[in-house]
């Protein structure tokens, strides 16, 4: 139990994969705007993490490696985050219309989010159990929402601030961004000397 908590609090703060890893920067740097398109976005993506890995675990394990077709992992791993991102975009244009709309074609990019394509492969890299790799595809999904929603507040806070002319827009959001990942710097260590 305690290795599990141990790769859940390391997933959320240590292995940020936004701020540590730099995946997924794409989606970071687009829809941190607003504080509802942040969590938004960070639910979908928590959702095809866990629903990816539940599904890319065992095709590793059961399929692709018996079978001595590991060279395919990539290929089959964007298929399957593809098909799951399709799967989120028509279940929220249904039921959520306006969180479907607020995305926009932030959405889709979820499929090419490098984070999700590298929590499933960087579970079976680490050589996770599946339920250790369910917990850190969990984890990682709270690093992701965390890192969203922290970075929209600091840009809430940027719209109102008196930024000099040359560092408005792209610069200013980049510097934010660079300052937000130092922060998590700290938290290195921390996690597993706290179950020691």
């Amino acid at each position: 139990m305690t290795n599990l908590i141990i790769i859940l609090f390391s997933a959320i703060f240590i292995n940020n994969y936004i701020l540590s890893r730099f995946l997924g920067i794409c989606p970071f740097l687009g829809v941190s705007k607003k504080l509802n398109s942040a969590v938004g976005m960070s639910l979908a993506v928590i959702f095809v993490m866990l629903i990816a890995t539940a599904v890319t675990w065992p095709i590793q394990m059961f399929l692709l490696v018996p079978q001595n077709l590991g060279f395919l992992q990539t290929i089959v791993f964007i298929l399957v985050i593809a098909a799951l991102v399709q799967l989120v975009e028509i279940t929220l244009k249904r039921y959520i219309p306006s969180l479907y709309k607020s995305l926009g074609v932030y959405l889709p990019l979820i499929t090419t989010n490098c984070a999700i394509l590298g929590v499933t492969i960087l579970n079976i890299d680490e050589g996770y159990t599946f339920v250790e790799a369910m917990v850190n595809s969990l984890g990682s999904g709270l690093g992701f929402m965390l890192a969203m929603v922290m970075f929209s507040g600091v840009r809430s806070k940027l719209e109102g601030a008196d930024i000099p002319k040359s560092f408005k827009g792209l610069p200013i959001t980049l510097i934010a961004a660079s300052i937000t990942s130092l922060s998590f710097m700290g938290f290195g260590g921390v996690i597993e000397n706290l179950f020691k």
